[in-house]
């Protein structure tokens, strides 16, 4: 009877045997996150536990193999700096370089034969081709004819739709303006009638601060500032020659309108899109950053979870595990990334309601945060924990490289940038909180393109990966069976 007890329990023993090991090889594997090199850290004969010092000779082996990993992270840590760093240093090293790549408009609509329409126009087709100017210090300047955009409503349309970065334009009779002014004496005259200067700067603050506004303005104000000189000795070297009543008359008019001498022409500056609220810089790029860091730490509780119930599924089970829980994360902590922004004013009604611009932004939150979390959980699953860091260093670096600067102001190696997460959900972001071009369908595209892919690749890895669990699994319990045996 006792025999047959045994026989009868010996199946079930060795079941128990079998799980307890594969339980106690995976949560070791998850816990420890795959480090061979733990593993060969076997302490030779004579090391105790809390016996030694550091250069102990019992301890040689072991000192060896931390020095190992210590400086196998130093050598890996200065690769990725060196590939990631230039990337990031690249994209900012020669931006006014590329500032020719900025496309302005020079609209003429006093006439042909007017004097400052055409000294306008002059000067800004000289300024295009790099005279009078530090090399590149300049946009490029088109000259539009007015009948291509009959209106300014038209001019502010195109620069809102980035057809063009800034645009300048002399308006409609702004020399015979000043001409009646002078000669009737009008008080209300200003001078800023003359030219209107259209930028864009929600399109992208630095471009516009450093570079659009600055270059256009210092253009402007040394064009009219010879050109006032010049009208106002033709005008008076005319009084000079008239009549002492025309005369009179004329410096009569003058006292009653002085900004028709004092400053004949000006110009009146117009943001299209202002940045209005510093704390946006915070969503447009280091709150990315921190995104994809929100998801990272996902990723890596996730893995260390998910080995403790692994083990025990099928893979069509694991895989919808790793596919979907994450997925289900992020709705919680992209919705509380939105939340964030809510007490810091973010003018999330600019161009939608304010609740529809808040939960549409919301969504291209969850959008990027689920296609650049579920890129790291994929790369896991080769990586390790052990090596995942390196990977999401340049995840972010290559991503953040192409959102601060225009690209334009970029080399065109950085045009990679338009079919990456971090761009395209910062244009997303402009056009919810500034009202810019909307690019949305296209920027959701991206967005969910990097989805997908992450959605076939982490299966696919998980697969390759669990085959050759398997097959190491198979061989282990072969192998406990025969010592058993």
């Amino acid at each position: 009877m006792d025999s047959g007890r045994n026989s009868a329990t010996g199946t079930t023993v060795d079941e128990h045997f079998e799980e307890d090991a594969y339980i106690h090889t995976e949560q070791t594997r998850k816990e420890l996150g795959h480090r061979e090199a733990e593993d060969e850290a076997q302490a030779p004969t004579g090391a105790r536990k809390f016996q030694h010092g550091f250069w102990d000779p019992e301890v040689a082996h072991l000192r060896a193999i931390y020095i190992k990993i210590l400086g196998l992270t130093v050598v890996l840590l200065i690769c990725a700096m060196w590939i990631c760093f230039s990337t990031y240093w690249g994209s900012l090293g020669e931006t006014a370089e590329h500032v020719p790549n900025l496309k302005g408009l020079v609209i003429n609509r006093d006439g042909v034969d007017s004097i400052l329409g055409q000294a306008i126009v002059t000067a800004f087709e000289a300024n295009s081709r790099g005279e009078g100017v530090a090399p590149k210090a300049h946009l490029t300047w088109v000259v539009m004819d007015s009948s291509s955009l009959q209106t300014n409503d038209d001019v502010a349309h195109a620069v809102v739709e980035e057809h063009a970065w800034s645009a300048v334009v002399v308006n409609s009779a702004a020399t015979s303006l000043l001409t009646s002014a002078r000669s009737s004496g009008n008080s209300s005259y200003d001078p800023r009638t003359a030219i209107t200067f259209y930028y864009n700067q929600g399109r992208n603050e630095i471009a516009a601060n450093s570079f659009i506004v600055p270059y256009t303005t210092a253009l402007l104000q040394s064009t009219l500032t010879s050109f006032n000189a010049k009208v106002n000795s033709e005008f008076f070297g005319s009084l000079a020659s008239s009549t002492t009543e025309a005369t009179q008359q004329a410096l009569t008019a003058i006292t009653q309108a002085p900004l028709t001498v004092s400053q004949p022409f000006s110009y009146e500056a117009v943001n299209l899109r202002p940045y209005t609220k510093t704390a946006s810089q915070a969503v447009l790029l280091v709150g990315q950053i921190y995104v994809i860091i929100f998801a990272f730490v996902i990723t890596m509780a996730h893995d260390f979870a998910r080995g403790i119930i692994s083990p025990f599924l099928r893979f069509s089970s694991y895989a919808r595990m790793r596919l979907f829980v994450p997925l289900v994360l992020y709705i919680p902590v992209s919705f509380s990334y939105a939340m964030v922004n809510l007490p810091f004013k973010l003018t999330f009604g600019a161009k939608y309601s304010y609740a529809g611009g808040f939960f549409l932004f919301w969504v291209f939150v969850y959008i990027g945060m689920a296609g650049l979390g579920l890129a790291t959980e994929a790369m896991i699953t080769f990586l390790t924990p052990r090596f995942i860091a390196y990977f999401l260093v340049a995840l972010i670096i290559f991503n953040v490289s192409v959102a601060s600067v225009p690209i334009a102001l970029q080399p065109s190696f950085y045009r990679y940038g338009y079919g990456f997460p971090v761009f395209n959900l910062a244009s997303a972001i402009r056009t919810i909180i500034f009202n810019t071009k909307s690019r949305l369908g296209l920027n959701a595209g991206v967005l969910l393109a990097w989805l997908v892919l992450s959605m076939v690749t982490v299966p696919l890895f998980t697969w390759i990966v669990r085959r050759k669990d398997e097959r190491e699994e198979r061989k282990r319990v072969e192998e406990a069976k025969a010592v058993v045996a």
